[in-house]
């Protein structure tokens, strides 16, 4: 049976959020293109080089503390755009991603988060 785009997304979205969850980066760097870009309150993320960085650089913060307090506050998807709300204190009460998803690769994301300490 043949994936719709919103099926597709959400697919691409849930594999995403688990290599997150298992801190493994180069899992993470699958669900991206060299053309694909990060939009951060620091700039953007560009290609797989700075994409990488970015996960190299985020994904230590995973604490098994603060993985054990995530909270997914809201998940909406439509079409090729998928919106998550989540929490995971003590890292941050209150953060926030977008991505666009084509041929189950994120093209692009934007990413927020309300840090806490």
């Amino acid at each position: 049976m043949v994936q719709s785009v919103g099926q597709q997304t959400e697919a691409t979205l849930g594999r995403h959020l688990e290599s997150v969850v298992a801190r493994d980066v180069d899992r993470v760097m699958a669900d991206y293109t060299d053309s694909s870009v990060i939009f951060t309150p620091d700039g953007p993320a560009r290609g797989l080089d700075a994409i990488r960085g970015f996960f190299t650089n985020m994904l230590p913060v995973l604490t098994d503390e603060v993985l054990g307090n995530f909270k997914m506050v809201r998940q909406d998807v439509d079409g090729e755009v998928a919106y998550i709300v989540w929490s995971a204190p003590p890292l941050a009460d209150l953060a926030t991603d977008t991505f666009v998803v084509r041929d189950g690769k994120i093209v692009v994301q934007t990413f927020v988060a309300h840090m806490l300490g």
